[in-house]
């Protein structure tokens, strides 16, 4: 017999179909579910199935999935690209005019040419100008502010190690990323570096500061509360560097920004600040603690997203983690993040896809910053080929050979569709992007449109029954 599944409780593991053959509804079991089959039931599957008859009325047994043919893009698999071969500008850093220790380290990392951003940066951060730089995720964008900056530090010792770089970055993942990047290609310059965030014990941070650091990398909630108790001392700040601008005025953190500069020098401090995107709440931080400014927008209001594949599934809510797992089950993702809006769907997306022999962990704020290290470490490693995220990850998560991004969840504010997707095709190499649509959420896909200025490729009713 076949039939329509009514409703189906997922908690309680039970629901209704409704028969094509009959007007009589049969009760559905979760234990019904033919062994053979390997995803969740939901109203609106098809199926075929034994009838019993019962003292309560007619069960279902031995039921069975119709399994139609799911219309998904053909994913191939993404060629290995030279990590900056597709965004080479026309200059080698030879002639940037860095020191014979700073290109050393560039070249040690395995760079030779420049990133637009920082064949445009580096020179005018050397000269010692305020910078405005609005640049997409994965340009690049954190050497062009470590190099010049490094360099120009440097050159006057300073053997008490007083704090004269300050870096601000809204989220722990984006402040360890970038406190790796300047201990690299600060390697051979003598500076010490350290990094202080939020969701640690403070002690082994304050051990560091006490030895004496030139350069901090922080998030702006542990950097104040180490300010107040006298750990943190900003008199000798030389160079302010405030790193996604437009993240930080999302996250909340304009006050506690304007706290931690008021503590700065005004005279003498060289101020940069870099952003993905440059609404007006970042113009008008640019406004109030930037000097004559230089302003390089690599990344303009139509972002550069033609090596990114995108596509939206229009999708009803209850089948979103159907058809992950049914993408997941392609081999050709290879490393895939899904972002979620919430940490409980995140939990729950990772558990069901765990119950399916997918390897996949969570990462979000209620993990303690240990859990979250290690998840990334698993990810990065391959021990782990799914990670479900929410928002926290979207910036400074910097993992190479992200194959897909998946949004389970459309983002609430249509430039966080950007940040997220910037996961994939880091410095240049190419990535498929994926989101998951609900009919009521068509109004969302369009202001997402105006964003990145192009029309996604959607595949409606990917099962032919939603």
């Amino acid at each position: 017999m076949t039939g329509t599944i009514k409703w189906f409780d997922d908690k309680k593991g039970f629901g209704f179909i409704k028969p094509d053959e009959s007007s009589e509804d049969v009760f559905l079991h979760r234990s019904a579910l033919h062994s053979d089959e390997n995803r969740d039931m939901y109203s609106g599957d098809r199926i075929t199935f034994l009838v019993q008859e019962r003292e309560k009325g007619p069960a279902a047994q031995d039921v069975k999935l119709i399994k139609n043919e799911i219309k998904l893009p053909q994913f191939k698999t993404k060629t290995k690209q030279n990590k900056r071969e597709s965004i080479k500008s026309d200059k080698k850093f030879v002639d940037l005019g860095l020191t014979s220790e700073l290109l050393h380290a560039v070249r040690d990392e395995g760079y030779e040419e420049p990133t637009p951003i920082q064949a445009q940066a580096i020179p005018y951060i050397l000269k010692g100008r305020d910078l405005l730089g609005c640049a997409q995720t994965g340009t690049g964008k954190t050497a062009a502010f470590a190099l010049p900056t490094l360099q120009s530090i440097a050159k006057q010792k300073d053997k008490q190690h007083h704090i004269r770089i300050l870096i601000v970055a809204p989220t722990r993942e984006l402040a360890i990323q970038i406190n790796n990047s300047f201990n690299n290609y600060g390697r051979y310059t003598g500076l010490r570096t350290t990094v202080i965030y939020g969701g640690v014990g403070q002690n082994p941070q304050v051990k560091q500061l006490r030895k004496g650091v030139d350069i901090v990398v922080a998030t702006p909630g542990r950097l104040l509360d180490l300010m107040r108790q006298g750990y943190v001392k900003l008199g000798h700040v030389k160079v302010l560097i405030l790193d996604e601008g437009d993240r930080m005025l999302d996250m909340g953190f304009i006050h506690d920004i304007r706290k931690i500069i008021k503590q700065t020098p005004k005279k003498g401090r060289q101020t940069l600040l870099f952003s993905a995107t440059i609404p007006k709440g970042v113009k008008k931080l640019a406004k109030s603690i930037l000097t004559n400014p230089v302003e390089i927008n690599i990344s303009p209001e139509k972002p550069t997203l033609d090596i990114i594949k995108q596509y939206v599934f229009l999708i009803s809510k209850n089948k979103k983690q159907a058809l992950l797992q049914e993408l997941l089950a392609d081999k050709k993702v290879s490393k895939a993040l899904v972002f979620t809006r919430t940490k409980r769907k995140a939990n729950r997306v990772v558990k069901r896809l765990q119950k399916r022999g997918v390897r996949a962990q969570p990462i979000h704020g209620n993990k303690s910053q240990n859990a979250r290290q290690r998840a990334l470490k698993k990810f990065r490693t391959g021990k782990i080929r799914v990670l479900v995220a929410t928002d926290v990850a979207s910036r400074g998560l910097d993992v190479e050979d992200i194959s897909h991004v998946i949004q389970y969840d459309l983002p609430d504010v249509p430039e966080t569709y950007l940040h997220r997707i910037g996961r994939t095709a880091r410095a240049g190499a190419g990535g498929t992007a994926l989101a998951f649509c609900e009919g009521s959420q068509r109004q969302k896909l369009k202001e997402i449109e105006n964003v990145i200025q192009m029309r996604v490729n959607l595949i409606k009713d990917p099962w032919n029954a939603i």
